[in-house]
């Protein structure tokens, strides 16, 4: 299972902002680029999908740059992880991967649809309930959010 580059990149230059969220100023492109070591071009891209998923906004001018739009504590990485490149899994998976044939041999009951399904429901239950506040915090910290064992709980 692998995320793409857009969501691994996306997710930092969304990081980098959220660590300036008590700044006035905003962060540029050029100064997200360096610090992330991302093109301009790739940075500019992936800002402007945050930008348009209503968790950035820009300003123009010398103290213009790229800031959140609400607070990291209201931002919510499931709601951004669909934004920047969507699901690993949805309905429309078993349509777009049937084989050679028209229909997936495997309609009626399928065990790879149910381990995709388990797959999604896993990681949906932790993007959803994780905040950027809760990634802009320590590793223990974010790891102390779920309890790891047999089935995975999210504490309160």
């Amino acid at each position: 299972m692998k995320f793409s580059a857009q969501e691994e990149y996306g997710l930092r230059c969304l990081i980098r902002i959220g660590k300036f969220y008590h700044v006035e100023k905003g962060l540029t492109i050029p100064e997200i680029s360096q610090s992330e070591g991302i093109s301009q071009h790739n940075v500019a891209k992936l800002l402007r999908t945050l930008r348009l998923g209503g968790f950035l906004e820009s300003e123009r001018g010398h103290i213009g740059g790229y800031s959140l739009s609400k607070p990291p504590e209201e931002i919510y990485i499931g709601e951004v992880m669909t934004v920047l490149g969507g699901k690993l899994f949805d309905d429309e998976f078993c349509e777009n991967h049937s084989g050679a044939n028209n229909l997936c041999t495997h309609t009626v009951d399928c065990s790879v649809r149910s381990l995709w399904k388990v797959i999604q429901h896993s990681v949906d239950k932790v993007v959803n309930n994780l905040t950027l506040k809760d990634l802009l915090g320590t590793e223990d910290t974010l790891f102390g959010k779920f309890e790891v064992g047999t089935t995975l709980s999210v504490t309160n």
